[in-house]
């Protein structure tokens, strides 16, 4: 159906319908709320190619991932989440992969001279972000899953690393843990600082030494983890519990455990993030795995929403969400062993 036909249907000008359609504020509510629920019931949609004419807006927002470690399973998650909330306003997602910074950087630039897409996701942002500052100078909008420490305003969405691992490392120090291995995300990476933060203060606290033996940053994939983790174990003394900076990373360390002849929740304990995980239910695993919650899906949702509210004019400097992140204990993490 074009737009003269859904014109005719309702005896009104094309310009009127268009308009209704568009959300001007010189249509009345009734005649706007007429026009949708009839382009609604007759299948209209507009021309994209028009509806960009009309509205100065790609329709897209685009995502730039570095790597194939980024194209996991909590990356699929997350663009669920994205995804979902986006096809609501009918804006589709722009995914570009790249090999290296330089490559990103390139890649930015290209998206701000062809104008495919009206807002970036910038994930997984360092300190010192050099890619928000391109975008900044592009005059792109984005919004961070994270955080930076830039000086100029930017919008973001984050959960609470560091009072998470820090609640989390605290835990297993009440259950007369001392040697806590963390195994955390990429050097560099806002929420691997800040989670490494969150387990300095906490040993710090207690008067507990920190090892740093007893700290990994890598990507979180299932045999990193596990040769980490294996790697850790031949250690004298020993660690005594991990913390797990994903679920993947969690299955890693559990087989590692396991090869060294020991049980999860008595000889090792164990608490991992990402409780709300559909590919890893921590209530199904055996022993059932203490847990950081928090929802990558949700979190993508709600990216999405901000992101939205910034396309619409909220100025970023007020786009600051930061997130809580719940503590849920199971069986994985018992008591220190006597050794």
């Amino acid at each position: 159906m074009r737009l003269k036909d859904l014109a005719e249907h309702l005896g009104l000008s094309q310009t009127t319908v268009s308009r209704a359609l568009n959300g001007y504020p010189e249509v009345k509510e009734a005649t706007r709320l007429r026009v949708a629920e009839a382009a609604d019931q007759l299948g209209y949609r507009p021309n994209a190619s028009a509806l960009r004419l009309a509205t100065g807006r790609a329709g897209a927002v685009g995502l730039v991932l570095r790597g194939a470690g980024e194209l996991g399973p909590h990356m699929s998650e997350f663009m669920g989440g994205i995804s979902e909330r986006l096809s609501a306003d009918e804006i589709d997602i722009l995914l570009i992969t790249v090999d290296t910074l330089q490559d990103e950087m390139a890649a930015y630039q290209r998206l701000a001279a062809s104008q495919k897409v009206d807002a970036i996701v910038l994930q997984s942002p360092t300190l010192s972000d050099v890619r928000a500052e391109q975008l900044l100078d592009l005059k792109i909008p984005f919004i961070l899953h994270g955080r930076t420490n830039i000086s100029r305003p930017v919008a973001w969405m984050d959960i609470d690393n560091t009072g998470a691992i820090e609640r989390a490392t605290s835990h297993l120090l009440d259950l007369g843990h001392r040697r806590i291995a963390l195994l955390n995300g990429l050097k560099g990476r806002t929420f691997a600082e800040h989670r490494e933060l969150g387990y300095m203060a906490a040993l710090s606290g207690r008067g507990v030494a920190f090892d740093p033996a007893l700290i990994g940053n890598s990507i979180f994939t299932d045999e990193v983890a596990f040769r980490m983790a294996q790697s850790m174990l031949e250690l004298r003394p020993r660690p005594t519990a991990f913390l797990a900076g994903s679920m993947m990373t969690a299955l890693g360390v559990f087989r590692a455990i396991r090869q060294a002849g020991m049980t999860l929740g008595t000889d090792v304990s164990m608490i991992a993030h990402d409780d709300v995980f559909p590919y890893l239910n921590a209530d199904n695993m055996y022993p059932t795995m203490s847990t950081t919650r928090s929802s990558i899906r949700q979190a993508g949702s709600r990216i999405a929403e901000l992101l939205l509210q910034l396309l619409g004019g909220k100025p970023a400097g007020d786009i600051h969400e930061l997130w809580p992140v719940e503590l849920v204990l199971r069986e994985s993490s018992g008591p220190a062993p006597l050794f």
